[in-house]
């Protein structure tokens, strides 16, 4: 299986996406894992709100394949611990699918044709945390969910 994690506009932070790019090469030990950029829309200040959702849905969609399994990552979703994320991973693995994929949004959420394509929405809180910072904690806890279902030391529950 391939996990895909897909997000909207780049790092601006170089110490930051060094920590993502860490954290995604210690993936590697463990499942094939890819990171890949929409870049940002274009004069996206002239937009409102809806339209500018719409063009990134758009973009987000063009990017899976029909058999991909969608998981928004979402204030509005399911929170999970460390252990239970690491057993939502499990049973992905388990079930045969080729590609799931994870995608952080633009700055005002999903449009509504992404909603409906997904197959689960997480929330990794109930804070509100900048995009450019839920791709190192969201990578950083697929690592962690590795370890977990490894019974590596990493973790500590």
């Amino acid at each position: 299986m391939i996990i895909k994690l897909l997000s909207i506009g780049k790092t601006d932070s170089k110490d930051l996406q060094a920590l993502i790019d860490e954290y995604a090469n210690r993936l590697g030990f463990y499942i094939k894992f890819e990171f890949e950029i929409i870049p940002d829309i274009k004069n996206s200040k002239n937009l409102r709100e809806e339209q500018q959702k719409q063009k990134e849905g758009d973009l987000i969609l063009a990017k899976l394949k029909p058999t991909d399994i969608l998981i928004l990552l979402d204030e509005k979703g399911k929170q999970l611990n460390s252990a239970a994320f690491s057993e939502y991973l499990q049973k992905h693995m388990n079930s045969g699918i080729k590609q799931l994929v994870f995608v952080i949004g633009g700055p005002y959420g999903f449009s509504e044709e992404v909603y409906k394509k997904a197959n689960g929405i997480i929330s990794l809180s109930k804070m509100t945390f900048s995009h450019q910072m839920i791709r190192l904690f969201f990578v950083e806890q697929l690592y962690r969910g590795f370890t977990i279902l490894r019974n590596e030391p990493y973790h500590h529950s």
